[in-house]
């Protein structure tokens, strides 16, 4: 018998948490008022998401059992393009530095958020990450800009104008 990889069980995770979210969206209030229910919208992104897992859950069970060292971090020698491991507290941040920075910026961004409002904080927030990911290549740094005004503004035009949901606008936008 043929044991699960770590992504199929992680698709089951995903797939009993989209069900117990669905099924707590049965206990939301109803107003008196609107046209649309407020679990419309929260069940609509579930579905998405219970498809999305299922994919993933076909795509892991089709993989197969995953190698024994596949995903164990300290089992070789080497780590990933042949460089020696680093053992301890260090290797663990060089493994891991990547969703380190995610997180810390993230940080950084709710916590200037009431200065810089949502728009700025959020455009300098993406510029800022995909460099530190994407690297600080002069060719790339108008890429990185170009993609950060443009889903950035976007998402808050949408919110904005199109949803009329006020967001954050920070200091530096009230003082006008």
């Amino acid at each position: 018998m043929q044991r699960l990889n770590r992504d199929a069980v992680i698709a089951i995770v995903l797939l009993m948490a989209c069900g117990i979210l669905f099924w707590s969206t049965f206990s939301i209030r109803v107003p008196d008022y609107g046209q649309l229910k407020p679990s419309t919208w929260p069940r609509t992104i579930l579905v998405l998401l219970t498809l999305l897992n299922v994919i993933y859950l076909i795509q892991s069970l089709r993989q197969g059992e995953a190698p024994k060292d596949a995903y164990d971090d300290f089992s070789g020698e080497e780590g990933e393009g042949g460089e020696p491991r680093r053992p301890g507290l260090v290797g663990w941040l060089v493994r891991w530095r990547n969703p380190l920075w995610c997180f810390g910026l993230f940080f950084i961004y709710l916590a200037t958020l009431p200065y810089l409002g949502s728009l700025i904080g959020g455009v300098a927030f993406v510029f800022t990450l995909m460099g530190v990911l994407g690297g600080w290549a002069p060719k790339r740094l108008a890429l990185h800009a170009a993609i950060a005004l443009a889903t950035v503004g976007g998402m808050w035009s949408i919110f904005t104008y199109g949803l009329g949901v006020i967001l954050p606008s920070g200091e530096i936008f009230s003082a006008f």
